[in-house]
């Protein structure tokens, strides 16, 4: 019976970490345009980000051309919105950070 519970128990932990893993995050999204993007864009994020309306945004992600958008925007990063780390980790995390401070969104990053 305890055994049961034990399982039980590590389930739910395991799910709850998953969860929380698998979210995206506009703060994250943030500090990754910080990181890797601001000096090779030669913009703030604020300015990148008020490139497109939330509309623009999201069509754009919903096609899976988000990296195109991107990319247009900062022809200096075409490697990065190609490459698979952008792709499988960074995408669903800038998208917030776009899609939170777009032109239309009346938010202004503090990037």
């Amino acid at each position: 019976m305890v055994s049961y519970k034990k399982i039980a128990l590590t389930a739910l932990l395991g799910l709850g970490l998953f969860a929380t893993t698998v979210s995206a995050d506009a703060a994250k999204g943030q500090r990754i345009y910080q990181k890797k993007l601001k000096e090779v864009c030669g913009m703030t994020g604020a300015v990148f980000a008020a490139k497109h309306s939330q509309d623009e945004w999201a069509e754009a992600n919903d096609n899976g051309e988000l990296g195109k958008a991107m990319t247009e925007i900062c022809p200096a990063g075409k490697e990065f919105f190609e490459s698979d780390k952008f792709k499988n980790k960074f995408s669903s995390h800038l998208y917030d950070f776009v899609n939170d401070f777009a032109s239309d969104s009346g938010n202004i990053p503090k990037c």
